[in-house]
């Protein structure tokens, strides 16, 4: 590691009472792409600081229990550690940890949506590709 690289703000074990914007520390713990998105989630309330509707710029601190939504998911999270700079995937992960309640509750509505998807018949009212091309053939050969 360089010597130039900041270190995250706080971490469990140094004791310190940093805090950090919300929508930054969303945007360094890899929720969001980038911060304007992460202020856009929580503008329109898919994310919660325990439980509750917040703003941006509201400051967390470690040991908060965040909601997330995004897309078909919703994530509940403890706040481990505070950072204001975007690092690897594997170094924003150590900012959080997801409860056992949330992650069984993804991979079991995962599932179910996979399910669902295979057992739509999407052939009933669809042609097939054979059918498709006969139907280009005939309108071709009628139409002129």
């Amino acid at each position: 590691m360089s010597a130039h690289r900041k270190m995250p703000n706080a971490s469990p074990s140094d004791g310190q009472t940093n805090k950090v914007r919300l929508d930054k520390w969303l945007w360094a713990a890899r929720f969001f792409k980038t911060r304007n998105i992460a202020k856009q989630a929580i503008d329109t309330g898919k994310v919660r600081v325990g439980g509750m509707k917040t703003k941006a710029s509201r400051e967390i601190s470690i040991g908060e229990s965040l909601t997330i939504k995004q897309g078909y998911d919703e994530k509940h999270v403890i706040v481990t550690a505070l950072s204001e700079q975007r690092r690897g995937a594997t170094e924003a992960a150590l900012l959080y940890n997801e409860t056992e309640e949330s992650m069984q509750r993804r991979q079991l509505a995962a599932e179910q949506r996979r399910v669902e998807r295979a057992s739509k018949v999407y052939s009933e009212n669809r042609p097939t590709k054979k059918e498709r091309r006969q139907i280009h053939k005939f309108k071709e050969n009628h139409i002129k």
